[in-house]
């Protein structure tokens, strides 16, 4: 297996796993290989560092993100806890409804049910059908633990 950083033509990096180059290059062609952000098939491969192993009597220690930009890293730790802040809040007066987001999510649309703020599971395809649909859904930005499976 090996990781690829890649890039959309929106600017947006993410990380994705291929079993060889050959299989990204087969799958970009096929135009299989989208942006979890906006959805765009046209990526590329990222600029990227290898990762080179070292024998393990010869790893030397790896300073931490935040020791080479000590600025940026509390900033960046207070607008992942205003984020995450923002999505408790926004979650403690939504409803879970797990796998039946999308068919409540179109049964609000349609008017057949009370307008509600709903979470759950979607797949991607089904996702893409609700945008395309026109149906105003969005990913959360944490993962988030059903109830059922909850201590």
């Amino acid at each position: 297996m090996i990781v690829f950083d890649l890039k959309c033509a929106q600017g947006h990096v993410f990380e994705a796993w291929f079993a060889n180059s050959a299989a990204f290059l087969q799958q970009q062609e096929r135009q299989l290989v989208s942006c979890p952000f906006c959805n765009s098939t046209d990526v590329a491969k990222a600029l990227m560092a290898p990762n080179i192993g070292t024998k393990g009597n010869q790893a030397k220690s790896v300073a931490p993100i935040a020791a080479a930009a000590p600025d940026s890293a509390p900033e960046a730790k207070k607008m992942l806890a205003a984020l995450a802040k923002a999505q408790a809040e926004l979650l403690a007066k939504s409803e879970w409804v797990g796998r039946d987001f999308d068919a409540k999510a179109r049964a609000m649309e349609a008017g057949e049910v009370d307008r509600a703020t709903i979470h759950g599971e979607v797949t991607r395809d089904e996702a893409t059908a609700l945008i395309e649909d026109g149906i105003g859904v969005m990913p959360l930005p944490f993962p988030v633990v059903p109830p059922s499976k909850r201590n």
